[in-house]
């Protein structure tokens, strides 16, 4: 069992047990691939932990760009966020509906923006009900919160940096996507987009970081699955997945492992993926 960090990861008994705190904001950051068939939103509607509120990762994102969720600009990420009731006084612990999946993303997002008293729960909502806790269909109120946002750009990277990184050897790549997809042996859940991965690149498929009930290993473990993966922890890393989402999974892992030496590369495969003139290894 990993130990309670509230900059990182918290368990389900500390979240219990500071539940009624009221500098505590909880977010629902759950979110699924269109080809699951799930509705985030209205799950949530239907049942979620009390006081939470519902962080759509779609909605709070570049809507100019045509990828995938990309990274909002500072401003449209302060006001959203403030719109939840969330400022910057706030402690904030995000969940999802999986374990541990799209609430890494917006773990990552909000470091990203600055925000450092953020953690994942530990084992999402599947844990919470294991655990027979109770949840609620009550959308908190809160009053908007003032949230200052500052963009760490060192925290992520562009296509041009990460094709610098596949020919000079600048930096590691880690994709987070599964074996089958990094290897071009399973067709992308994304139309249009090739097989394969970037050259160099390392396969840590997020699942491997997860014990079955969707926690997080525990440091050594975490450390063996990238030492048996060829990641060396004594260079920088820049993540990858289909999308941005998983690969924040691997950034918590690290984080976690006190590696801070990482990057995650916004546009993963989604971009990559659908770019004839960058290289593809199969």
């Amino acid at each position: 069992m990993n130990q309670d960090d509230p900059k990182q990861l918290v368990s389900t008994t500390w979240l219990a047990a500071h539940l009624a705190d009221p500098d505590i904001r909880i977010v629902d950051g759950s979110w699924h691939l269109p080809v699951v068939g799930r509705n985030a939103r209205a799950e949530y509607a239907d049942r979620h932990i009390p006081g939470a509120v519902f962080f759509d990762i779609d909605e709070i994102s570049d809507q100019t760009n045509p990828l995938p969720h990309m990274v909002p600009s500072a401003e449209q990420f302060a006001a959203q966020v403030g719109e939840l009731g969330i400022g910057s006084p706030n402690q904030v612990v995000v969940y999802d509906s999986t374990g541990i999946f799209s609430a890494a993303r917006v773990w990552w997002l909000f470091r990203y923006m600055g925000h450092s008293d953020i953690c994942v729960l530990n084992g999402g909502l599947p844990r919470w009900l294991e655990e027979d806790r109770v949840v609620s269909a009550e959308v908190p109120r809160h009053e908007t919160g003032q949230m200052t946002a500052i963009a760490q750009s060192h925290m992520v990277r562009d296509v041009g940096a990460v094709r610098s990184a596949t020919t000079e050897g600048t930096e590691q790549i880690v994709d987070a996507r599964p074996a089958a997809r990094f290897m071009g042996q399973q067709v992308e859940p994304r139309p249009g987009l090739r097989s394969g991965h970037m050259p160099g690149a390392h396969n840590v498929p997020h699942q491997m970081l997860l014990n079955p009930n969707g926690t997080m290993k525990s440091r050594s473990e975490l450390e063996d699955v990238f030492t048996a993966s060829g990641v060396t922890m004594h260079q920088p890393i820049i993540t990858s997945c289909g999308s941005g989402v998983t690969a924040a999974v691997v950034s918590l892992a690290l984080e976690i492992m006190g590696h801070s030496n990482h990057s995650l590369y916004d546009g993963s495969w989604s971009e990559w993926g659908a770019c004839d003139d960058l290289s593809v290894v199969a």
